[in-house]
């Protein structure tokens, strides 16, 4: 095809490559949890500072996240960090990080990894 994508080809000849599957949440996740804080060595999705993740039929995906603090040195950097790791998920065609403060994040919201990996139990 003339933009250097293949179709399949049927008796009625070359037929459009079909739109890409919309990803997974499960994909999406995964994503998210190569981030990390850099003061924390836990990833933030295990950290529990991914609130909400929407994926839309056509790959947008809308993430919800907080920080531990209003004050953290990295609110500039964590929101943009995951809107790149989702970016790079297939399937995705636009990212939005929203950072929300409300509930406001706690200790309690960590998976027991996360706590065990921080000496919290």
């Amino acid at each position: 095809m003339a933009d250097g994508t293949v179709g399949t080809w049927t008796p009625e000849g070359e037929m459009p490559p079909a739109p890409p599957s919309r990803p997974s949440e499960d994909a999406v996740i995964e994503a998210c949890a190569t981030v990390y804080d850099p003061e924390i060595p836990v990833n933030i999705y295990e950290l529990g500072l991914i609130y909400a993740v929407d994926i839309e039929e056509d790959g947008r995906v809308r993430v919800e996240m907080t920080l531990t603090a209003p004050a953290c040195p990295s609110a500039q950097e964590l929101p943009e960090e995951v809107r790149q790791a989702v970016l790079a998920v297939p399937g995705v065609s636009a990212c939005e990080v929203a950072v929300v403060w409300d509930p406001p994040w706690d200790p309690s919201r960590m998976t027991d990894d996360a706590r065990l990996a921080l000496n919290m139990y």
